[in-house]
């Protein structure tokens, strides 16, 4: 009997879904699906009819995946792997290993004497407990021979009248008392015989140690629990282990939603990539934050996440993990403060020689390490509200250099407290104050090192022809020879903001420092300018946007603090407005291509400590030969042009007469050079008058006038008005005064 097959009939209402239907198949489904249809048609024996049909493109109805499968080129047995380091961090910083050691060493040494000292308090102690510690043990023995822990099982047997079960505890019993009565007998046989063996053969002093050890014993054995013989050495401040539940309370209790978020029923929670382990004097905790939420939202609220950690605001500081992405939270949690905590031992303070082109000792880090800084190629910004350490951390770089016999100072301490006087000692030039002596003191050294830059400069190209400066800067070799010149030159500045909002020559001063910002490092001239008023004006553009050392203590918003550390820094997590008042010496440094990390300057170095470092310095430099200037009593030359009175208004008026109303600056230059040359020399364009003029609050504009040839043209000039005017207002404020 052979099975018919049954082929469905479709309905009007199916049979016009179906034509208007088009079978879609699935990629895998379409595999060698031309191949295999004819195959499963006649194993079937059915007769297909077309009802309707449409071509339909295959790439067409493919739709593209988005999730492609993960391939790596190379074999599949390499991983992708952070791999931890061998050694822990102590064992493999030579700093870290010679602080540990030294610890170890003193801890040792602490403890032995500390006992020693108290030897015999213990010894009398021990004695006065030997009486207890005697029945204390020879209570334990009776018990243990006559098996009183066994005693509590048989009463409970007999107490339920239970016979079988009290007869065989008792015989059990009975077997163990027996037992160990005959192992005490043995035991105390083989003791006499050890006794008078030992009395006959040992010597007196083996025989007075075993007496002392077993009087030890049973003295140990009569000391309470809560009063034992020895005391304790050290009193160990526990500080409470960093948990990863510990760390969700306190980044919960910020307020940040994405946390809430994360945190509640439903959410992805909190990552920890790594297990939280001990860094230094520390916890470190890597941590995933929910997305969305960033370091830098963590940062603003550090006091709250210390308030959740129940730890002081100086034990924690949360960082972003610039090598991962951009959620990676680093939570480090110190046992001590860090403003408190015991800085190790600056290697410089004992006046060591060192080298500017290599990296120095500026501070440590938050886990107590130090930070090395190299000030050769590099150009220094501090920044700070008043009272952080800002000079402090000036005097100390100002310091190091001291410690270079070849680097020639310029100290400038422009607040007048004198803060840099301790390296009055080695200084080449050395400035105190804003009156304008001084002003006139410091114009005239700058420009003589703008004229030094250039010589420099031209050198450099002469040297390098040569092949002597393959990098076209100087070297280590280039600085050691005298006969060129081309040592180390170090400017310090402290508020600097007094030069460049100077009324006279602020635009001078920061034209100078700006190219010394910028041509200095490669030339060896650095410069270090601070300030305590981070902005435009204290810190202009020119000199911000190029310095490549930034140091900023506790600023009050993020426009200071990316005007010191540098453009977009705020917003990078960088933020200096986080540190507390108690933060000083303490700040974010962003040094010569390095990413920011927070530094505590070296704890101690105040005014005395300073001469002692200038004292080694100055020992140096006498034995090198480089003491000159200011450290030697030199009085230092001033710009006679400085010192003169400004009578460039005077002189205008003096050259222009009042019918000419309106005169091109070329033609003032000219006459002003007919006039006085000697003064005038240096004005050779219409910007160096218009310059010039902007200092006196006068501005210049686009003039008519005639040319030689009797023709019309617009140019810059002046207004014989606003000269007049400005002369009689000066005169009049003068004769008032």
């Amino acid at each position: 009997m052979t099975e018919q097959p049954q082929t469905h009939k479709p309905t009007g209402n199916e049979h016009q879904a179906e034509e208007q239907a088009r079978v879609l198949r699935f990629p895998s489904e379409r595999l060698n699906h031309d191949q295999t249809q004819a195959k499963a048609e006649a194993e079937a024996g059915a007769e297909t009819q077309v009802i309707d049909g449409e071509l339909v493109d295959d790439d067409r109805d493919q739709a593209a995946q988005v999730d492609q499968a993960q391939t790596e080129a190379g074999s599949s047995l390499i991983r992708r792997e952070k791999r931890e380091p061998v050694l822990p961090g102590w064992a493999s910083s030579v700093e870290e290993f010679r602080e540990t050691a030294k610890w170890a060493v003193s801890y040792a040494g602490h403890t032995l004497a500390f006992h020693a000292v108290r030897c015999p308090v213990y010894l009398a102690r021990i004695l006065i407990r030997v009486p207890q510690g005697t029945l204390r043990l020879l209570r334990g023995f009776l018990r243990w021979v006559t098996d009183a822990e066994g005693r509590p099982v048989r009463h409970a047997a007999a107490d339920r009248a239970d016979a079988a079960e009290y007869l065989r505890l008792s015989g059990q019993r009975d077997s163990r008392v027996r037992g160990r009565v005959y192992t005490t007998v043995g035991l105390g046989a083989a003791a006499l015989a050890a006794f008078f063996l030992g009395r006959e053969f040992l010597p007196e002093i083996v025989q007075y140690a075993i007496v002392a050890g077993a009087l030890g014993t049973v003295g140990w054995l009569g000391a309470p629990a809560d009063q034992p013989i020895a005391s304790r050495a050290v009193e160990a401040t526990k500080v409470p282990k960093l948990t990863s539940n510990a760390v969700e309370i306190a980044l919960a209790a910020l307020g940040i939603s994405g946390i809430n978020q994360a945190m509640g029923k439903g959410g992805e929670g909190i990552g920890f990539p790594k297990p939280i382990s001990r860094d230094g004097k520390g916890w470190r905790a890597d941590v995933d934050l929910p997305h969305g939420v960033t370091p830098g939202d963590i940062m603003d609220r550090r006091e709250k996440l210390a308030s959740g950690l129940r730890r002081p605001l100086g034990c924690v500081w949360p960082e972003a993990d610039n090598g991962e992405h951009a959620g990676r939270l680093i939570l480090w949690v110190g046992d001590q403060d860090m403003r408190k905590a015991k800085q190790p031992a600056w290697a410089l303070r004992k006046g060591v020689r060192v080298d500017l082109f290599q990296p120095q000792p500026f501070g440590t880090d938050q886990r107590g390490r130090w930070v090395d800084l190299r000030l050769m190629f590099t150009s220094v910004a501090i920044g700070a509200i008043p009272r952080m350490g800002k000079t402090f951390a000036l005097r100390e770089l100002l310091l190091i250099a001291a410690l270079d016999p070849r680097a020639e100072l310029h100290t400038y301490d422009l607040k007048g407290t004198g803060d840099l006087d301790p390296l009055e000692k080695v200084t080449h030039a050395h400035g105190v104050g804003d009156d304008d002596e001084e002003i006139e003191k410091a114009i005239s050294d700058l420009r003589k090192l703008r004229d030094e830059l250039r010589r420099r400069a031209k050198l450099i190209r002469d040297l390098a022809k040569q092949g002597l400066a393959p990098e076209n800067k100087v070297t280590p070799e280039l600085a050691g020879k005298k006969s060129l010149g081309l040592h180390p030159i170090v400017i310090g500045v402290d508020e600097c903001q007094v030069w460049f909002e100077h009324p006279d020559h602020g635009e001078e001063f920061e034209a100078i420092c700006t190219d010394l910002v910028k041509r200095g490092p490669a030339l060896g001239i650095i410069i270090m300018l601070a300030t305590q008023r981070p902005d435009a004006k204290s810190l202009p553009t020119g000199i911000s946007a190029n310095v490549s050392t930034r140091f900023c203590l506790k600023v009050q918003g993020q426009t200071e603090n990316d005007m010191v550390l540098g453009t977009s820094k705020y917003k990078q997590g960088v933020r200096a407005t986080t540190f507390a008042w108690a933060d000083k010496g303490i700040g974010y440094l962003v040094g010569e291509g390095s990413d920011a990390q927070i530094v505590r300057t070296v704890a101690g170095l105040d005014g005395p400590a300073s001469e002692k470092v200038a004292a080694y310095a100055r020992t140096l430099r006498e034995q090198a030969g480089t003491l000159t200037g200011h450290a030697i009593g030199e009085a230092p030359e001033v710009d006679e042009s400085v010192s003169k009175k400004d009578t460039l208004l005077e002189d205008i008026l003096a050259v222009v007469g009042e019918t000419e109303k309106k005169v091109w600056n070329e033609r003032v230059i000219a006459r002003l050079y007919e006039l006085r040359p000697e003064v005038y020399g240096t004005y050779r364009e219409s910007a160096d008058l218009t310059a010039a003029l902007k200092r006196h609050g006068i501005r210049t504009a686009q003039v008519w006038g005639t040319t030689d040839d009797n023709k019309g043209a617009s140019r810059i000039g002046i207004t014989h008005a606003d000269i007049a005017q400005e002369v009689a207002e000066r005169n009049r404020r003068e004769g008032s005064g």
